[in-house]
């Protein structure tokens, strides 16, 4: 079973964002649990905490599919003491807020080198710091997002993620969230069927899809290989349908987050319909 939704607002409080997650249609869904321009937000109330539990029971919406995001701000592979301490707290505090929520993903985008170090010094001190937070947490799975490897931002190759989850302690606790856009523009060609099986072949051999937790599914504004991150809605960019229709009757995606970050959400409660439509 396919368990479709978007990244909805949480705006007023985490409480709402299943209410607005049923409004459109959605099974599943993602959420920011603090401001995600902020380094600091004020704590999660016992209020915010038993409201949103109570209204992702009174709309069915499970934990399991549940897919919150961390702070923008937060780079994981910092190469500068400051700038990493300061996310390594933060990351922390999301996974704080994720156990208090009753929530068993946090997604994050993994780091970026700054060009002041190589990405292996980077990778290995992004895996430091999901071993930290996942030593002072418990029940939550760190899911790395790959990227469309923008700048210096790591994530972009599959052996990134790979390189990644073979230096984490806890292997229970470590994922993948992949997403199409990033997916795309980083330079993976899925668009006809010999080529996407290839993607996903080569997904399942260097990462694994036992380590799949999530999907961003997004059109792209930008061409395959450019590197640039700007997703565009269901059918309307450079992906288009076809590769949404495979994506929707593939069992390999089964009982997982599937979540749209794409930008004209007044057209999410119809896109989830039609990706309904293709299963």
């Amino acid at each position: 079973m396919k368990y479709i939704g978007a990244h909805v607002s949480a705006s007023g409080g985490v409480e709402f964002a299943p209410v607005n997650a049923h409004e459109i249609g959605a099974n599943a869904f993602a959420l920011f649990t603090k401001n995600q321009r902020q380094w600091v937000s004020k704590p999660l109330t016992p209020e915010n905490i038993n409201l949103f539990k109570e209204n992702c029971e009174k709309y069915n919406l499970q934990a399991e599919y549940i897919l919150p995001h961390d702070s923008y701000l937060i780079n994981l592979g910092h190469p500068e003491e400051e700038g990493l301490q300061k996310s390594r707290a933060a990351f922390l505090d999301e996974m704080q807020r994720c156990e208090q929520l009753g929530l068993k993903l946090l997604n994050f985008h993994p780091g970026s080198h700054l060009s002041k170090e190589t990405p292996e010094e980077c990778l290995n001190r992004i895996a430091e710091s999901i071993n930290i937070a996942l030593n002072k947490t418990k029940g939550v799975t760190a899911v790395i997002e790959n990227t469309a490897g923008q700048g210096t931002n790591m994530g972009n190759e599959f052996w990134h993620l790979k390189y990644i989850i073979d230096r984490v302690e806890d292997k229970e606790r470590v994922g993948v969230c992949l997403d199409t856009c990033h997916t795309f523009t980083a330079g993976y060609d899925f668009l006809d069927e010999e080529n996407y099986d290839k993607v996903f072949r080569d997904f399942d051999e260097i990462v694994g899809f036992s380590y799949l937790r999530a999907i961003h599914l997004n059109d792209s504004k930008k061409a395959l290989g450019t590197r640039v991150d700007r997703h565009d809605n269901i059918g309307k960019g450079f992906i288009g349908l076809e590769f949404f229709q495979r994506i929707m009757k593939d069992p390999r995606f089964d009982n997982i987050p599937i979540i749209l970050e794409t930008p004209d959400e007044t057209l999410w409660k119809e896109e989830i319909a039609l990706l309904r439509s293709f299963e």
